[in-house]
């Protein structure tokens, strides 16, 4: 059973800084890509970074430069760090693995 499980989120003023962590059984990190999504309130679900098994990452242009994305196999964990946060990043972040599993989401608010 694939249940990515995030942890990590909560509130910081801007310019701050989050890393969240998605958790998921070891064999999945290694030979899933593994992506973020977040949904803002009352917005549709975007798409924000992913980790291919062979750690070939990749970035939407909005947070290109603040976040980086990196997994550890060995724990089957993948991480989002976030930096120089902005209230436009406040959303519901959500790690999806194998292009099909979906966790429950941790909550991300940003205050200016």
């Amino acid at each position: 059973q694939v249940q990515p499980v995030e942890s990590g989120g909560g509130s910081v003023q801007a310019g701050g800084s989050l890393r969240l962590s998605c958790t998921v059984p070891e064999f999945t990190s290694n030979t899933c890509t593994m992506a973020w999504f977040r949904q803002p309130a009352r917005t549709q679900r975007e798409w924000v970074s992913q980790i291919s098994p062979r750690g070939i990452t990749s970035y939407a242009d909005h947070v290109k430069g603040r976040f980086t994305i990196s997994k550890d196999t060995g724990k089957g964990t993948v991480y989002l760090q976030m930096n120089n946060l902005t209230p436009e990043d406040t959303a519901m972040y959500f790690c999806r693995a194998c292009f099909d599993y979906w966790g429950q989401g941790t909550q991300v608010t940003v205050s200016s």
